[in-house]
């Protein structure tokens, strides 16, 4: 990046700065500090700062300008200290980071708005995951778009921030259903003498694999026999006989199936269950970044703040309108939307998808667009 292109960003992320006013995480004088300046030659990482060492958060950020701002999920008695040891750590709020690019099926030929979109998607997988199943209410949970690829949720519940790395990885291993073992989805029950087996139906990954199950019974319910059969066979391990053993049973004992008596049908209702159950994972796992998640001294982005690699604002989504948020409007900088600039572009093609398209050389773009592909090293200020 030239110098000239480096100064221009500086000057507007800091006139962005001015103009924005700052709103502070809980506890922001027990948390470290880090942020990364506009310096030459690469992105090196000022860190181990208190409140104390900043002065007035608003004021640094409106005269430094930075590329990037963080702190730290964690609380210390001592943020400022030089090595996390002497910090005095006293608990970590419980951090989740969903990245667009490591979603299956994005690559990187997929467009940015593409991206966002299954971020977005993955999102509310997480947030049904964090609510649903894991008891956290919504008025504790802090959604933020990331201003990059993503989406970060921080949970902010007391009852949390004590626990482990170890602890925090069982959290994720469970949202993410690493090693899921179906068998632990079926308890064992006794009625009239008979032991039989049945669905973990009262909640966790019982409850979401017995919802599918109820859902295509359902869907089969709508079908004539023989198509009917014909989908029960698209399950490995289910043939004809099987196929029309299950389809019996779901038609002379309804209630059994839908209690979750893996019984009512024999082996191919145990082998229809199986397989709803990988493609409930499937479905409705979230990818969620492990690291991000289970390291206690992590420095997270700063809501408020700019990113440094897009010019877009790393901004806070109220749970109840992220079906509706629009990165690419509503994390917009409005003071990079009020004018045109002149760039060179080095790297010509979409931006923002197809929402923008720009030629090699010198060209005329809104601000927000330009400040993008200055940031992203697509384009040089003239």
């Amino acid at each position: 990046m030239e110098p000239a292109t480096r100064d221009y960003l500086r000057r507007r992320f800091r006139a962005y700065y001015a103009s924005t006013d700052v709103d502070l995480p809980p506890s922001a004088e027990s948390r470290e500090w880090g942020y990364i300046p506009w310096t030459a030659g690469g992105t090196t990482m000022v860190r181990h700062k208190s409140l104390f060492d900043l002065g007035d958060v608003a004021t640094f950020l409106a005269d430094e300008g930075p590329r990037h701002v963080y702190f730290s999920a964690a609380t210390y008695r001592d943020p400022g200290a030089g090595t996390m040891d002497e910090k005095g750590w006293e608990g970590t709020d419980l951090v989740f980071d969903l990245d667009g690019d490591h979603l299956d099926g994005v690559d990187e030929s997929t467009p940015y708005p593409a991206m966002l979109d299954a971020c977005k998607e993955a999102l509310l997988k997480l947030l049904d995951l964090l609510t649903d199943d894991l008891g956290f209410a919504e008025e504790t949970l802090q959604v933020v778009f990331s201003g990059g690829r993503g989406y970060h949720v921080h949970v902010r519940d007391p009852s949390i921030r004590g626990l482990d790395s170890a602890a925090r990885r069982e959290i994720v291993d469970y949202l993410r259903a690493i090693d899921l073992d179906v068998d632990g989805l079926v308890r064992t029950a006794s009625k009239d003498g008979t032991t039989r087996r049945v669905l973990k139906t009262e909640g966790g990954w019982g409850r979401r694999t017995h919802e599918r199950l109820l859902s295509f019974v359902d869907d089969l319910r709508t079908m004539d026999d023989e198509r009917a059969i014909e989908r029960l066979r698209e399950f490995d391990g289910i043939g004809e006989k099987r196929a029309r053993t299950v389809l019996g049973a779901l038609d002379s004992n309804p209630d059994a199936v839908a209690a979750g008596n893996l019984e009512a049908g024999g082996p191919g209702v145990r082998t229809l269950v199986e397989a709803l159950a990988d493609e409930t994972v499937a479905a409705e796992t979230a990818p969620i970044d492990e690291p991000v998640t289970t390291d206690l001294r992590r420095l997270i982005r700063f809501p408020g703040s700019l990113h440094g690699g897009t010019g877009l604002v790393v901004r806070r989504v109220p749970a109840a309108e992220v079906e509706a948020f629009d990165p690419l409007v509503d994390a917009v900088a409005e003071p990079f939307t009020g004018r045109e600039i002149e760039v060179r572009v080095t790297e010509p093609g979409p931006v923002w998808g197809d929402r923008f398209r720009v030629e090699e050389g010198v060209v005329s773009v809104r601000e927000c667009v330009g400040v993008f592909l200055l940031a992203r090293e697509r384009a040089e200020k003239t």
